[in-house]
């Protein structure tokens, strides 16, 4: 299979928060790269936005995000 990314993915499995209009949501990150991420939720995908912050507990960051592709449970973001 041809790599077709941008940016190398690294598997990870760190816990992270969406937040948009003051909202959170937990999640997980499952890959991460520079350009973007793989995110797995708990309750389904289906009430997130099409774009939020992505906030990196472990590291304290916060990331504006616009969803590139959701799943079920899965949804991949580009990091703006």
């Amino acid at each position: 299979m041809v790599e077709t990314r941008s940016a190398p993915r690294f598997r990870t499995a760190m816990p992270a928060q969406i937040e948009r209009a003051g909202k959170k949501i937990t999640c997980m990150i499952r890959d991460i790269s520079t350009s973007g991420a793989a995110l797995q939720f708990f309750d389904g995908t289906d009430r997130i936005p099409a774009s939020f912050d992505l906030i990196i507990l472990e590291h304290g960051l916060r990331l504006s995000c616009r969803v590139a592709w959701r799943a079920h449970f899965r949804m991949g973001v580009a990091f703006l």
